[in-house]
């Protein structure tokens, strides 16, 4: 019947259809331009990404010298554990040495039928057991009795050792997970600071970075460090505050690599260390522990190898060779170079040799 067939559906066409597109298209241009906006991130100029940059960059080296400072009392710590499970092993052996002597009389005397078979106990390979009772004492006589109670004190010794030695363990595994957080801190802000200098062209790279001039420096030699040296102050050219300024001379132009000692890379700190090393002197790995390792000095009063430091947080060092410069491996955007001492906030200043 006609009253209940299917109405007829009207195609668009005309007019219509043109509106629907129209507003279509429409919506659809709205959404990209909101998305657009959610999500695009604002152009920054030359001297924003370079502030920017600059301040990741000491963030960064801020981390890196608790991750220094980490990985030196890891070190330290796997050096004691190897130590003491060194130790534990020697005690291990001589025990082993007495429980075999030990071990050689009770079997003879068994043979012999002096000795209950309780004594098998004596030739098992569990020191417990085998130590178990003070009857073993009183049956092998006053001149056994010494050398089982000989026994007996080092296996204590070697518990001892043992127990320390899990300390020791469970502080390594702890300062690890330290150096692990302070890594990934460094490695994000560095990623983060080179997210920012790829959005540069290459001049405006080498505006922020500086990296023309540390090219002039790089070529200086070790004759051009004792010419500076004879310009800068009274400093003996034999000392060892001349031969570390030597030695970082001969290093301009090597990268900055964060937790790096040398010899072909460093970070700040690092330089410092290997230089002063170089001349006999023995310095601590971190920015904070170097400031102590020596005699505080004023500004006023820096000579040549005097070490001098930067930012409240003493999270950077260089070392001074006169007339307002230093040396220094600034960051991983430049190579270890020749710098003004006013090019950072000066924090302090001190003389190791």
């Amino acid at each position: 019947m006609a009253a209940h067939r299917k109405p007829r559906q009207r195609s668009l066409g005309g007019n219509t259809a043109r509106t629907a597109v129209t507003l279509a298209l429409a919506g659809a241009a709205t959404a990209t331009a909101f998305e657009g906006t959610g999500n695009a991130e604002p152009q920054l100029t030359p001297a924003q990404v370079k502030a920017k940059v600059d301040k990741l960059y000491q963030e960064a080296e801020t981390a890196t010298q608790r991750y220094d400072g980490a990985k030196e009392r890891t070190d330290a710590t796997q050096r004691r554990l190897n130590s003491l499970r060194d130790e534990a092993a020697r005690r291990q052996q001589r025990l082993n040495t007495a429980r075999d002597a030990l071990g050689s009389v009770a079997a003879a005397q068994y043979r012999d039928g002096a000795i209950d078979p309780s004594w098998q106990l004596a030739l098992s390979s569990d020191p417990d057991r085998y130590l178990d009772g003070a009857a073993l004492a009183e049956r092998v006589g006053d001149r056994q009795a010494g050398a089982v109670a000989r026994v007996r004190e080092q296996l204590r010794e070697i518990e001892q050792l043992r127990g320390a030695a899990r300390v020791e363990l469970k502080s390594l595994r702890s300062r690890q997970a330290e150096v692990r957080r302070h890594k990934q801190t460094v490695t994000a802000k560095l990623a983060e600071a080179r997210r920012l200098l790829a959005r540069l062209t290459p001049p405006e790279r080498t505006q922020i970075t500086g990296d023309g001039a540390a090219a002039d420096h790089a070529s200086r030699s070790a004759s051009d460090a004792r010419a500076a040296l004879e310009q800068a102050g009274p400093v003996p050219s034999g000392s060892r505050a001349a031969a570390a300024v030597a030695y970082a001379y001969q290093k301009l132009g090597s990268p900055y690599v964060w937790g790096a000692t040398g010899p072909n890379a460093f970070d700040c700190s690092g330089l410092v260390q290997a230089a002063y090393r170089s001349a006999g002197i023995s310095l601590p790995r971190t920015t904070y522990a170097q400031i102590n390792a020596g005699r505080r000095v004023p500004r006023s009063q820096l000579q040549p190898g005097d070490l001098v430091f930067f930012y409240s947080g003493i999270s950077h060092v260089g070392i001074y060779i006169g007339a307002g410069r230093m040396i220094h491996a600034p960051n991983p955007s430049a190579p270890v170079r020749v710098a003004p001492v006013d090019e950072m906030p000066f924090a302090g200043a001190t003389r190791v040799a």
